[in-house]
């Protein structure tokens, strides 16, 4: 008997979905499987998919695929959050970390994950807890950024309710070995192998002496508090703001680990990608 029953898409807000739509409608017709949507995409695109809401996606789907890009993916991921459901990611667009395949060998993917012929690689969520009491979950990042016109982003760094370091920045990001990749990685972070289980903490042009990243061990409990001198900061979480904290507010950070499952077939590895999307060659004086 095969693996995959019910199919949950998530699509990408613009990019055109509906050929790799076409390719899983057709697959999952032939095997009897059924193949659920959110409305308000599934409706923009006149998808056959029957429409539910995004509780009863995660609650039913056997495989969550994701159409689109990197952002769709960690969208995916967030509504799947905790569960064992495993994530395929199909590049619809530009090369990323998350997406293992494309339209073309969709076919083949669904097969394969359909026999049992795939693998799972784990991936780390943090959360924070917001003065708001609002929990939000990211598997990128959760940034502080400072608003035009406000003051810098003045953060302390607590461990284990310990004080650790202070930061004075334009942003203060916690992101997973899955986000070191992204704005931590464009703030001068680390590249980190997702498998790794950690916390980042790094600072977006820093105004303080000490502006070094952070690596920090993912079950332990870090809190931001942000100082008296600090101004008013958006929250971002994956990239999107989520709120705005100000002097005094403290958030406390977890991490989660396996909190999603991104499907591989063994179409290459973390360094290869990093080695393309990022351009990563090294000193030419060692050439």
């Amino acid at each position: 008997m095969g693996l995959v029953h019910t199919v949950g898409l998530v699509l990408h807000p613009e990019r055109d979905s509906v050929p790799a739509i076409t390719t899983v409608m057709d697959w999952a017709g032939r095997r009897d499987v059924t193949v659920l949507g959110l409305p308000d995409e599934i409706d923009r695109i006149a998808c056959e998919a029957l429409p539910v809401a995004p509780s009863e996606l995660a609650d039913r789907a056997d495989l969550v695929v994701s159409l689109g890009g990197d952002g769709t993916m960690l969208r995916s991921m967030r509504l799947i959050a905790g569960r064992s459901t495993p994530v395929l990611g199909v590049n619809l667009g530009r090369l990323g970390f998350l997406a293992e395949i494309d339209v073309d060998t969709l076919p083949a993917a669904l097969s394969a994950i359909d026999n049992h012929h795939y693998s799972v690689e784990p991936r780390l969520a943090v959360r924070a807890a917001m003065p708001d009491g609002r929990s939000v979950t990211a598997f990128n990042d959760i940034a502080l950024v400072r608003i035009p016109g406000d003051g810098l982003a003045a953060v302390a760094i607590e461990m284990q309710e310990q004080p650790f370091v202070r930061y004075a920045a334009d942003a203060v990001i916690v992101a997973t070995p899955t986000g070191s990749t992204a704005y931590s990685f464009s703030a001068g972070g680390p590249i980190v192998a997702p498998t790794v289980r950690a916390m980042l903490v790094t600072a977006a042009a820093a105004h303080s002496t000490f502006n070094r990243a952070l690596m920090l061990p993912a079950d332990e409990r870090l809190c931001l508090r942000l100082l008296p001198t600090c101004g008013r900061l958006a929250v971002e979480v994956d990239g999107r703001v989520d709120g705005y904290v100000c002097a005094g507010d403290r958030l406390t950070v977890t991490a989660h680990a396996d909190a999603a499952q991104v499907v591989r077939l063994g179409h290459g590895t973390f360094y290869e990608r990093a080695r393309r999307k990022l351009q990563v060659r090294g000193s030419l004086e060692v050439y």
